[in-house]
């Protein structure tokens, strides 16, 4: 191993463990007289949230506020989540144009006239509150264009480095780019859909594959909170629709007969496969959406659980195990960010390449 490879790897790991001492400052709220629960811990984590909640100091949250946007019967309402001053519990009312807020484990309430407090039913729902629409900026939502901006400035500084290089020869940014775009077009691209179809998709599947891999990678840094955009099932069922609408408006007459009146088979199999495959044009994206969501939360949750049996068994001699573990599971995690992106964007371009190849003859 050389010198640089071993820095490499050191800085990675210290990177990793930084990471879970932010995850874990935040765990137990600092209140002693309060029980760690590691089910809220690890679900208020993973979940989206109205704020980034950096870390508790001296006993005070610190974090970084996001705008209300709320549309109601009386109009719309908007004003910053600092405004709840931290609280999740429904007890601290805001008071807006007449209207009165809470927020309740992330969801936002509008109490009904005349009502000072949440009332809870038996399954601790709330009882005399609505729910608005909620159309704020979340921590996923601002987190989505912040990889958006991040996006549009690497992919514009990489066309500006070919546009001024007389040899087209790759240089700083384009050089990090160019073999993962050429990845892409080789390995994905090519060999699903076929060397004379490839191109029109490429935007597509460049997008998807970048675009996963960076969300991923912010949801494994600390001081945003691990915003966890591929673990919300809404961002994973958008891009499995537009991969089925992709699939869906590309398919030829020959991706259609095979769904409704297969060749090559017995007219009674006919009748009996279309409604399977019918029923398999829907699986696919729904296959799509779950493996990823399903995926980066399970890391997430394994990550947060390790650290979390520092806190259960109250006890420092679990510290040395529970980080190590959950190191070794970072370093897959910087991995696996990678590998969802790569099977969503391979399986989008086998659907796109069965809805668009030709008939064998």
């Amino acid at each position: 191993m050389t010198l640089n490879t071993f820095k490499n790897v050191l800085f990675s790991a210290l990177f990793i463990a930084i990471s879970f001492v932010g995850y874990a400052s935040e765990s137990p709220e600092n209140e002693n007289d309060k029980e760690f629960n590691a089910k809220e811990m690890i679900m208020h984590h993973v979940k989206d949230a109205h704020e980034f909640h950096i870390v508790d100091w001296n006993g005070k949250p610190i974090s970084i506020a996001l705008p209300i946007i709320l549309w109601t019967d009386q109009g719309l309402v908007t004003f910053m989540s600092s405004e709840f001053h931290h609280d999740d519990s429904g007890s601290h009312i805001v008071e807006k144009d007449g209207m009165r807020f809470v927020k309740y484990h992330e969801k936002i309430y509008q109490l009904e006239p005349n009502v000072q407090e949440l009332v809870f039913d038996d399954e601790h729902h709330p009882t005399n509150a609505s729910l608005p629409t909620d159309l704020s900026i979340t921590r996923n939502v601002f987190m989505m264009w912040v990889s958006v901006i991040v996006l549009l400035l690497v992919f514009i500084s990489t066309a500006r480095v070919y546009k001024k290089s007389d040899h087209k020869i790759p240089t700083g940014i384009a050089g990090f780019m160019e073999p993962l775009i050429v990845f892409v077009r080789d390995e994905i691209a090519k060999p699903m859909i076929g060397d004379h179809k490839y191109k029109k998709y490429m935007p597509y599947l460049l997008t998807i594959f970048f675009f996963i891999w960076i969300n991923n990678i912010f949801g494994l840094i600390p001081i945003i909170n691990g915003a966890n955009v591929s673990g919300n099932i809404a961002f994973t069922l958008t891009l499995a629709v537009f991969t089925f609408l992709v699939t869906t408006f590309s398919g030829n007459k020959n991706y259609w007969k095979h769904i409704f009146w297969m060749p090559g088979v017995p007219v009674p199999m006919k009748i009996f496969l279309m409604p399977i495959e019918i029923v398999g044009m829907f699986v696919k994206p729904i296959s799509l959406m779950i493996r990823l969501f399903a995926n980066i939360t399970a890391g997430h949750i394994i990550i947060l659980a390790l650290m979390s049996l520092i806190f259960i068994f109250e006890t420092i001699a679990v510290a040395p195990v529970s980080v190590a573990f959950s190191l070794f599971i970072g370093l897959i995690e910087i991995v696996v960010t990678a590998i969802q992106a790569y099977i969503f964007t391979v399986l989008s371009a086998l659907y796109i390449g069965m809805a668009t190849e030709e008939a064998h003859h």
